[in-house]
């Protein structure tokens, strides 16, 4: 595959989706090989064309687009972009594809579908870019496991340091690698957790109870104002900024605000871990996930010269290596792990020095 030029199918039930989006494809300089108007279609065009990328639609009659993801990662794994409603029923299923092996997911438009799409042409095809360049060799980590630490850990409280504060960057093939990450944690650890992921307003707060269900932590989506202490998680909002604005008596106070995007998203990690690195008054550890983009390294760095620790999530296990990338570049990161292994890096870095 050029790099910039991936080869793609396009499956949709609606002959004109599937149109616009292959008009939208080629102008970005994406050669679409084939289209599918179902499931069982898309699978026989991914094993004729061997495409770098397939855009997939979710509810298709006969074979969905999560049953069709299963069989494609089944029979030959191909990066996919899921295409779903803008919805909180949409993004439900849109994390059942994402668990079943789809890279990342890009929102329908509601109301006038032509206009509103077209104006997110460059969106779409910069997301579809992206995912085309994602491994799915199978050298990522398997799906979450949920409360997976908790069985194996009995470290006590007072075996970490007191109000340490963990603020986790994550974009593209980000989501499984966060519950993962955010399952690995003990609750013994007694962390503060902030979750800055790359996703619109619909999907947060499913997000944040995925989060909450899977780990030990008590996890919500941030609402402006929202304190957490100990044992405690918040997930950035879509649409906003996620500022930390006060600390004190085991407690973060955050704000939300709609200040323009950063590198063009809205919630930027850089600016939740900008504020974390003035504000925060305990251990600080930030971490970059998988993504496209440079949102995080800016921030770490700010975390770094705060003294706090950095963590970097490794090219091998990491969907897109662009975030993690920069990070690592800046000469801020003071560890690369796998995903399945940031949780222990994180755990270390907050545990106290008992033989000191």
């Amino acid at each position: 595959m050029s790099a910039s030029t991936p080869r793609a199918v396009v499956v949709d039930d609606s002959h004109f989706m599937r149109t616009m989006l292959s008009d939208m494809l080629e102008n970005g300089g994406v050669t679409v090989v084939d289209t599918a108007a179902d499931g069982a279609e898309a699978v026989e065009a991914v094993l004729d064309h061997e495409p770098d990328v397939v855009t997939m639609d979710l509810q298709m009659p006969e074979v969905d687009g999560l049953e069709a993801v299963e069989r494609i990662m089944a029979e030959r794994p191909t990066p996919i972009l899921m295409l779903s409603a803008h919805t909180a029923d949409g993004a439900d299923v849109t994390f059942e594809a994402l668990e079943k092996g789809a890279v990342d997911f890009f929102t329908k438009p509601g109301g006038e579908v032509s206009t509103r799409m077209s104006s997110k042409e460059e969106q779409l095809v910069r997301k579809v870019k992206a995912v085309a360049g994602a491994d799915v060799s199978g050298g990522r980590s398997s799906r979450p496991g949920g409360r997976s630490r908790s069985t194996s850990t009995t470290a006590a409280a007072t075996d970490y340091e007191e109000g340490a504060t963990v603020v986790i960057a994550s974009s593209t093939g980000g989501p499984t690698v966060v519950e993962r990450v955010v399952a690995g944690l003990p609750r013994a650890a007694d962390l503060r957790i902030i979750v800055v992921q790359h996703m619109p307003d619909a999907f947060t707060g499913r997000f944040a109870d995925r989060l909450d269900a899977a780990s030990e932590y008590d996890v919500r989506e941030a609402e402006d104002g929202a304190r957490i202490g100990g044992g405690e998680a918040l997930v950035a909002p879509g649409g906003k900024h996620l500022v930390v604005a006060g600390a004190g008596g085991g407690r973060l106070r955050t704000k939300l605000t709609e200040d323009p995007p950063e590198h063009g998203v809205r919630p930027a990690a850089d600016v939740t871990m900008r504020s974390a690195a003035e504000t925060v008054d305990g251990p600080l550890v930030g971490v970059v996930l998988t993504g496209m983009g440079a949102d995080g390294a800016e921030g770490v760095q700010a975390i770094a010269d705060a003294g706090g620790h950095v963590i970097a999530q490794d090219e091998a296990s990491s969907a897109v290596f662009g975030m993690p990338k920069r990070a690592i570049e800046l000469g801020c990161v003071d560890d690369v792990l796998s995903g399945d292994d940031v949780p222990d890096g994180v755990l270390d870095a907050t545990k106290l020095e008992v033989n000191a």
